[in-house]
């Protein structure tokens, strides 16, 4: 058995800046990837393939037919089904030399350090802005690293954030980006993307595991390496390490972190696809669409068009005293959009069409 191992990564071990020394170093490195989609399924299978210990995998979403052309570890015959299950389900399959474990439960605020507690390298793979402003800041105050990777458009973005290095802890997330953006970002979901940039994203967060774990190389600390796919260039942007563990303290004490994907949505907000075709023709009903990018055809007419990112709740004084249904693709931008309205008119008659237009 144990020949079998040694032949298994002998292209990795021939190498002298890995050896055997370094393979047992990623032997017995302990890893955790949160987000199973297009960057996380990439860098979770590779790195399982490189013989990395323990991968603790956490998505809490379940495969759809629109994934399948970026996150190609999955077929059509899962759509429906756990990410996190059947990734891990994989990588069993093929890395035989890997612990591979499993949950299901979003991140929060709240249960983070449950989840991350045991783990001082941490894979961020999620589409969620406030998820990734939460594993930073969670990762600064507990002196963990943080490998991030995301995507916008034909551009992505990796870099290290927080990596002990000359005995002092590396750039992150906020000296880059102080605060999150208060206006909607879009993710792949709603803008597009191709899926090679996606892969290429994935596997270059898997190289810095690497070179983290067996110390060789120069792990992107202290910059972010943007990469447009369109051009095949690369831009390096770098940072100063400025924003204090004890500012990013008070930001954690206080923020929520809210992203309505990664909460449970309140039913006496919702109203289902069955209940709104028995009021469409109603003219008291007002239909607002928060889609970013227009579909070529909506199921119904469109009484008003406001994409997430441009949502002003005051601009909706003339139809307030109506029953608006706010709807988008998923039900996910239409349940944000219909807490903001609800914050500024919390008597309005405000629904998300529950689980959005693609299954209306």
């Amino acid at each position: 058995m144990e020949s079998e191992k040694a032949k298994t990564f002998i292209r990795q071990t021939t190498l002298p800046e890995i050896g055997l020394l370094g393979q047992e170093k990623i032997n017995q490195a302990k890893i955790v990837i949160i987000g199973c989609g297009g960057l996380g399924s990439a860098a979770a299978v590779y790195l399982a393939a490189s013989g990395i210990g323990h991968i603790h995998l956490i998505d809490y979403d379940k495969i759809d037919l629109s994934n399948l052309h970026r996150q190609v570890f999955y077929r059509p015959d899962q759509v429906g089904k756990s990410k996190a299950k059947i990734l891990s389900d994989y990588i069993e399959n093929t890395s035989p030399y890997v612990h591979i474990t499993y949950e299901e439960e979003p991140i929060s605020k709240s249960n983070i350090n449950k989840h991350l507690n045991s783990f001082s390298i941490i894979v961020d793979c999620t589409d969620s802005l406030a998820t990734k402003y939460l594993l930073n800041d969670y990762c600064v105050i507990e002196d963990k690293v943080l490998v991030y990777g995301s995507l916008y458009k034909h551009d992505g973005y990796v870099s290290v954030f927080n990596l002990n290095a000359n005995h002092e802890r590396s750039a992150h997330l906020r000296d880059a980006f102080p605060s999150m953006p208060k206006n909607h970002v879009p993710n792949c979901s709603e803008i597009g993307t191709l899926n090679p940039i996606v892969g290429i994203i994935g596997l270059m967060q898997a190289n810095e595991v690497v070179k983290i774990v067996t110390g060789t190389g120069q792990p992107l600390i202290n910059k972010i390496l943007i990469y447009n796919s369109m051009e095949n260039s690369q831009f390096l942007m770098n940072l100063s390490s400025d924003f204090s563990k004890a500012k990013v303290e008070a930001i954690f004490n206080d923020d929520l972190y809210f992203d309505a994907r990664c909460q449970l949505q309140e039913e006496s907000l919702l109203i289902a696809a069955q209940e709104l075709k028995k009021q469409i023709t109603d003219q008291n009903v007002k239909i607002i669409s928060v889609i970013e990018n227009e579909p070529r055809t909506y199921p119904f007419s469109i009484d008003l068009k406001m994409p997430l990112s441009q949502l002003d709740p005051s601009n909706l004084e003339s139809i307030i005293d109506k029953k608006i249904v706010v709807i988008c693709h998923k039900g996910i931008s239409s349940y944000t959009a219909t807490k903001k309205i609800k914050e500024i008119y919390p008597q309005a008659e405000v629904y998300s069409l529950k689980e959005g237009i693609d299954h209306y």
